[in-house]
């Protein structure tokens, strides 16, 4: 009895780790969305110049680049976060620790997010900023495909903010 207890809470718990990885996964490879094609074209609305459009792309491909190692060093940490779990005597401590590591992470990663929008805003102009607080305004700025995100995923808020054509 005890033993099929223990299985079935492991079971659990790794469906709840799994759950929670596509929380903060990115999607930037083919077919991930019309964000994983390449073919930005910026916020909805917005009617960005040819030379806005390159820069958010060569903005985009440098953040990528930068979150990709934290990104790998967070899915490495869930992985060992779950093999902590499924020991046979969990070690508190350990666990504790591994969880801290991975908040600093995904803080690292929230950081470089924000750096990234607030440098993506000064390459709008005075007009495109206000039409974007306005949509902000309107749907309410929440997570979603903002600046700064791989694909474009079904989140409410201002996700247009990122996508190509204000897909989400």
């Amino acid at each position: 009895m005890k033993k099929a207890t223990l299985t079935v809470m492991a079971v659990l718990f790794v469906a709840a780790l799994a759950t929670s990885a596509f929380a903060f996964g990115r999607g930037r490879g083919p077919g991930y969305g019309p964000c994983g094609r390449g073919d930005f074209g910026g916020p909805a609305g917005l009617n960005l110049a040819p030379e806005q459009t390159a820069k958010f792309k060569e903005m985009g491909e440098a953040q990528s680049k930068e979150l990709k190692p934290l990104q790998e060093k967070m899915f490495t940490k869930r992985d060992e976060i779950r093999k902590l779990w499924l020991e046979a005597t969990p070690d508190q401590a350990a666990i504790a620790a591994a969880q801290k590591e991975m908040r600093s992470l995904r803080d690292q990663i929230q950081d470089k997010t924000t750096a990234f929008r607030l440098d993506a805003m000064k390459t709008l102009t005075p007009e495109q900023q206000g039409k974007l607080r306005a949509s902000f305004s309107e749907r309410g700025a929440g997570p979603g495909c903002g600046i700064g995100r791989g694909g474009c995923g079904g989140g409410g808020g201002a996700s247009s903010f990122g996508c190509p054509n204000g897909a989400r």
